[in-house]
């Protein structure tokens, strides 16, 4: 028996919830994705980075929109991104030298999440282009980039603590040049 939409609105949560497609679930991760930001913003105890996720927070919702709506990310919010994601590397760049298991406290393991809701999206994606359905590029570049940013977040966090990572070596993948260099795999 297929499910069916109940008419009592109180019982919807999402108009689109009962579709078969892999679209809805890239929408409902990218909700996710924006709850788990606004934790972080809610735990972070430095100023500069609440106010880049401030920043950040509304464009995992345009993300959100961009394939069945209309296009709500511009190269703009990109650019902004990258300085910022470069600004952070600069400030850690001793700690960027190798995998380190995801631990700290708040808002460490919230940006971990993040990080990993962010990577959901970006394979969802794959499947909605797979489906037929046309990804605008800027979306799974846009995302990638809140992987990598989220995940040096938690090296300056932890740095401005004093706390020092637990590096973690892979006994399936080594150090090869293409996954140490991919920040957001850390």
């Amino acid at each position: 028996m297929a499910l069916k939409m109940s008419k009592n609105l109180d019982e919807v949560c999402y108009p689109f919830i009962l579709e078969a497609s892999v679209l809805c679930d890239f929408e409902v991760l990218t909700d996710e994705l924006c709850g788990h930001i606004g934790e972080i913003i809610e735990l972070t105890p430095f100023d500069d980075l609440r106010a880049d996720l401030e920043r950040l927070q509304p464009l995992a919702f345009h993300v959100n929109g961009s394939i069945r709506g209309r296009l709500a990310v511009e190269e703009t919010d990109l650019a902004w991104l990258q300085e910022r994601l470069g600004h952070y590397k600069q400030e850690v760049s001793e700690r960027l030298k190798g995998f380190v298991l995801p631990r700290g406290s708040a808002p460490v393991p919230q940006l971990h999440h993040a990080r990993s809701c962010a990577k959901k999206a970006i394979r969802a994606m794959v499947r909605v282009d797979q489906e037929g359905l046309e990804v605008p590029v800027i979306l799974p570049r846009l995302c990638n980039m809140m992987v990598n940013y989220f995940f040096v977040l938690t090296l300056v966090i932890n740095q401005r603590r004093g706390i020092n990572e637990v590096p973690f070596v892979s006994k399936s993948y080594g150090s090869s040049r293409e996954t140490s260099t991919c920040l957001g795999t850390r």
